[in-house]
């Protein structure tokens, strides 16, 4: 009776579409994969957004213009840059991709970003996990990332996580 109970709680768990995580990771160690893997690491803000179809017109893709704060890893001499992802809306028709980033208008973020050596634009690192929302903590006036991680914490993080490799 007790291998069946076990058996029922696991299939009702997958039925409702719960994930089972490694209790080894945790966000620090999120943080550090998407440091090691990003060409660039910035936090900006989200000033432009424009759509347009592929050559083949198989495919919508938005160019999204930021004005860069500071790059954390990697640097430039621009103060803009242009990340590129698929989906967008052209006329009536719109195209969404699950796990690639949205962004939206005057949204300040932290973006690690990586170059497609295909077509030499730079993407969002590991989608929808490459870009985080950045907020004003109301308190104290403080930028914020996830679960009151404050922005100078997490850039402080992944400085460290750089020079260690």
């Amino acid at each position: 009776m007790i291998i069946n109970s076990k058996f029922l709680i696991v299939a009702i768990l997958f039925a409702t579409g719960v994930c089972f995580i490694s209790f080894g990771q945790n966000k620090a160690s999120e943080i550090e994969v998407l440091a090691a893997g990003a060409d660039l690491i910035l936090t900006g803000k989200v000033v432009e957004q424009n759509s347009s179809w592929n050559e083949d017109k198989t495919r919508i893709y938005t160019d999204v213009t930021l004005t860069v704060d500071e790059y954390i890893k990697g640097s430039s001499s621009d103060y803009r840059l242009v990340v590129t992802h698929p989906g967008g809306e052209v006329g009536d028709v719109g195209e969404l991709y699950t796990h690639f980033p949205r962004f939206y208008d005057n949204e300040e973020v932290l973006l690690f970003v990586k170059k497609d050596l295909k077509d030499n634009k730079y993407k969002v690192f590991k989608g929808e996990y490459g870009k985080i929302t950045l907020l004003n903590d109301k308190s104290t006036g403080e930028k914020m990332a996830f679960q009151n991680t404050k922005i100078s914490e997490l850039k402080e993080q992944i400085k460290n996580s750089i020079n260690v490799k």
